[in-house]
């Protein structure tokens, strides 16, 4: 049976969601409303709204499972996760910041094109725009595998109308209110999923019998279990280390998590959010990974690793409670879909320059490009299975190789033009997809598939820039058109 007082929660919370669409459709009358809000965020939006959209269900559900399933060798991934945070606000976040209020940019794939010549940066538009329309396709079926698996262990409704139930409700308030519905409601999220992230592994914890229970559970789990390398020793315990730490990096190249960057009012904003940012990040992976050990007590070994946070929840949490954990995962899952989704739009509309092309109806072509993404992502969802966090996995790092590499190279100063960006573009995505089908082995510690596509993109933008120089003094810091 459904649980009543759940589902009433959750409905009164997206009703709150629709209504701040509402709210927020007033305001964005212009390309830059719809796409940044202005850049008027200050730090407390954008640094929760930025937490939200980078932790999703993968955090909630992926990672909770990936510890319940690993033991204590899943937690090499949080110092790469928080070191990502800080890379992107205190370190690439000066440029992106910088160049987009003064070149009036307002989308990565802009940021990526400024030193380009007008031939090259339409290719490098092209090309960015197909990446993240790809990229996307895969991340947001994530999610919605997320919703699907979330509405139907809380309220019995099967997965295929949990996930077409969680796209709409997603798909309603991005679709009225842009980046202005998408500031608030992933700052409301952000605190909810903050909330929950305490509650209920708390309630976990205490259930398990506390350390000493937890202890003991992992003695008698696999000998591999409670081993801080997963058994691994060597260079595969070294590569299992650098494979996961390396993981957080991936920020870097993220188009919907930059996007809160160039949002910020002001340097003082974009610093402040920074520390809000890392703090919710710590809280929460922390939450998670003790969720998932305290999984392991209660439930021993043969759970599904994806649904250990539904089956606690139902376990621990009265009805209300339980829908206020719905709300919270379906928060996690919408904060990063509706940012994706409005970036998706933006690549559409202005990165290709359709809205234009139509009469200058940017807001309207946006909206139907978010359509055409959900469409893509519930046909992923129904039709190619995976689990959450393998499908959002390789479109993180997808998108870090693809983009990465060239955020860093202007961050430590250099100016790459066209052809150095689209080559480092196709490079590190390809990288990505061959060691994802498994073209190419992983390495020790499956550290190569991580890693190996960031160095591939940044040695051939160096190859390409040195062979220009030749015929120019200076292709990564001069005026030089490609």
């Amino acid at each position: 049976m459904p649980n009543l007082p759940a589902l009433i929660t959750l409905l009164a919370y997206s009703f709150i969601l629709f209504g701040i669409g509402l709210w927020a459709a007033q305001k964005a009358k212009s390309q830059e409303d719809f796409l940044l809000g202005g850049r008027s965020l200050g730090p407390w939006v954008a640094g929760l709204a930025y937490a939200a959209s980078s932790s999703s269900a993968w955090v909630l559900l992926g990672f909770s499972g990936f510890v319940y399933v690993a033991g204590p060798s899943a937690l090499w991934m949080v110092p790469g996760i928080i070191a990502g945070y800080a890379a992107v606000w205190l370190w690439a976040g000066k440029v992106l910041q910088t160049a987009s209020r003064e070149a009036n940019q307002l989308t990565l794939t802009e940021f990526l094109t400024q030193f380009a010549h007008p031939g090259s940066a339409r290719l490098i538009r092209i090309a960015a725009s197909l990446l993240i329309a790809i990229c996307f396709s895969f991340y947001v079926a994530g999610q919605f595998q997320g919703a699907g698996i979330a509405i139907n262990d809380l309220f019995a409704t099967g997965f295929g109308p949990g996930v077409l139930i969680g796209a709409l409700i997603i798909l309603a308030y991005v679709f009225l209110g842009g980046f202005m519905a998408v500031s608030v409601t992933d700052t409301i999220q952000g605190l909810l999923m903050a909330f929950v992230a305490i509650l209920l592994p708390t309630l976990a914890f205490v259930e398990a019998g506390g350390v000493t229970a937890i202890g003991a559970a992992m003695a008698e789990a696999p000998e591999a279990y409670g081993d801080a390398f997963g058994a691994r020793t060597g260079w595969a315990a070294l590569g299992f280390v650098l494979g996961l730490t390396a993981t957080g990096f991936g920020a870097l190249g993220q188009p919907h998590l930059v996007a809160w960057i160039m949002a910020t009012k002001d340097t003082s904003a974009r610093v402040k959010g920074a520390v809000v940012a890392m703090s919710w990040a710590t809280l929460v992976f922390a939450g998670m990974a003790v969720l998932g050990l305290s999984g392991r007590a209660i439930l021993g070994g043969d759970a599904a690793p994806e649904s250990v946070f539904f089956t606690l929840a139902d376990d621990l949490l009265p009805g209300v409670l339980a829908g206020i954990v719905a709300a919270a995962t379906l928060s996690a899952i919408m904060s990063t879909v509706d940012s994706q989704l409005l970036v998706a739009g933006g690549a559409v509309s202005h990165d290709l320059g359709l809205g234009k092309a139509l009469g200058g109806r940017e807001v309207l072509v946006s909206r139907l490009a978010i359509i055409g993404v959900c469409i893509a992502a519930l046909t992923l969802t129904f039709l190619a299975p995976s689990s959450i966090f393998d499908r959002i996995l390789f479109a993180w790092v997808a998108l870090g190789a693809s983009f990465g590499p060239i955020v860093v190279a202007r961050a430590c100063g250099f100016r790459p033009r066209g052809r150095t960006v689209l080559t480092g573009m196709v490079t590190g995505f390809g990288l990505a997809v061959a060691y994802e089908v498994g073209w190419i082995g992983t390495g020790p510690g499956a550290m190569w598939k991580t890693i190996a596509p960031w160095i591939g993109a940044l040695l051939t933008m160096s190859l390409v820039a040195a062979t220009r120089k030749s015929r120019v003094t200076d292709e990564m810091g001069l005026g030089v058109r490609d």
